[in-house]
């Protein structure tokens, strides 16, 4: 088997990204390398565990903690289901927290982590192409409020990150593709190289190949942990991770997270940034073009011209973004190049949703 690792050097804790098909069954020792402690406890989903949980099992895990999935569950209730598991069982300072699923439930299980006797040792083992090269590197941790996405929330960074492609095999397509507009976000922000490699590569991508599937989840995984090394508390440099987010939150929020999956709002914010970024003369029209075919390329998103330009903007006003009282905006200026601003007017915003197509 060969183990890719990737080196993650934050100011308050250095970890590893370890990447391989088949790395699941190594789980507790790569564990015990990172130092994690012993008594370990699995946060899953039902919807996850039915299918990759024999492997853990197999693996020494016992039974583990299962709470609801998807964006709209991602709350401080949800939250208190993992504290009342994790007092139940005793769970003490030395213990590890081991989420076993997507984003959401990487979240949600590593804000208990980071709140749970005031924070215990926490590792990642994403189950989608969106965590895997994203949501599990970089400590963000956190949870929904009514009034917001990722409104309250910590930075915990992991022990550790174990990202096995071949559980994958069971996504479904949409939510593959999902992933994979959130890899089209590195390459725009940093990477042509990743953007192209998505471009020529991405049927063999879909199929599922080993070689390329470990390729872009890799390049991916470089970025973010440079990126996060640079600036782990967001302060700075690690804003560009936010192409994109402004609308794509926005779009989420309004639709209540039920109409949406996070990397298909994502591909529509970082349109409406690139519309944005072409009308102030900082992008190519042809780089706009690039991105928006390279998005369509991948098949069909869910239609937003039900959407009013109107509550999209509400929903941004409320943003964690929001910097005294000016939202700060990350503009595409050419393929693997951005640049953050905090002037984009109401005007200017409603005027790119409406280019995109949300209803004016």
């Amino acid at each position: 088997m060969t183990i890719t690792r990737i080196d993650v050097p934050t100011p308050s804790r250095r970890y590893v990204i370890s990447l391989g098909h088949g790395i699941l069954d190594r789980l507790p020792r790569l564990l015990d390398e990172a130092g994690a402690p012993g008594r370990r406890f699995v946060v899953s989903s039902p919807l996850i565990w039915r299918f990759h949980g024999s492997r853990l099992a197999r693996a020494g895990f016992g039974e583990p903690i299962l709470v609801p999935d998807g964006e709209r569950f991602k709350t401080l209730q949800t939250v208190s289901r993992v504290y009342e598991a994790l007092i139940h069982a005793n769970a003490e300072r030395q213990s590890t927290l081991v989420t076993f699923g997507g984003g959401v439930i990487g979240d949600m299980a590593g804000f208990a982590a980071a709140s749970y006797l005031r924070g215990i040792a926490l590792a990642h083992v994403p189950t989608t192409l969106l965590a895997q090269v994203d949501a599990s590197i970089g400590g963000k941790v956190g949870v929904n409020h009514a009034l917001g996405k990722n409104l309250i929330g910590a930075f915990h960074q992991p022990h550790a990150v174990v990202i096995d492609p071949s559980v994958l095999a069971t996504l479904p397509r949409r939510e593959f593709r999902a992933g994979l507009y959130e890899v089209i976000k590195y390459g725009m922000t940093s990477s042509p190289d990743l953007f192209d490699r998505v471009a020529r590569e991405r049927t063999t991508i879909f199929a599922r190949n080993e070689d390329a599937l470990s390729a872009v989840i890799a390049d991916s995984c470089r970025i973010k942990a440079a990126v996060v090394a640079a600036d782990e508390r967001e302060a700075g440099p690690r804003r560009i991770l936010n192409f994109g987010h402004t609308a794509g939150h926005a779009v989420e929020s309004v639709t209540k997270y039920r109409k949406f999956r996070h990397g298909e709002a994502v591909a529509y914010g970082m349109r409406v940034a690139a519309e944005l970024a072409v009308h102030r003369g900082a992008l190519a029209d042809r780089d706009r073009k690039a991105l928006a075919d390279l998005i369509a390329s991948l098949g069909p998103l869910p239609p937003i011209a039900d959407i009013p330009t109107s509550e999209m903007l509400d929903a941004m006003r409320h943003d964690k973004k929001m910097v005294n009282g000016r939202l700060h905006v990350v503009l595409p200026t050419a393929i693997g190049a951005t640049a953050i601003v905090d002037d984009v007017t109401e005007k200017e915003m409603k005027a790119a949703l409406g280019r995109v197509g949300f209803k004016k």
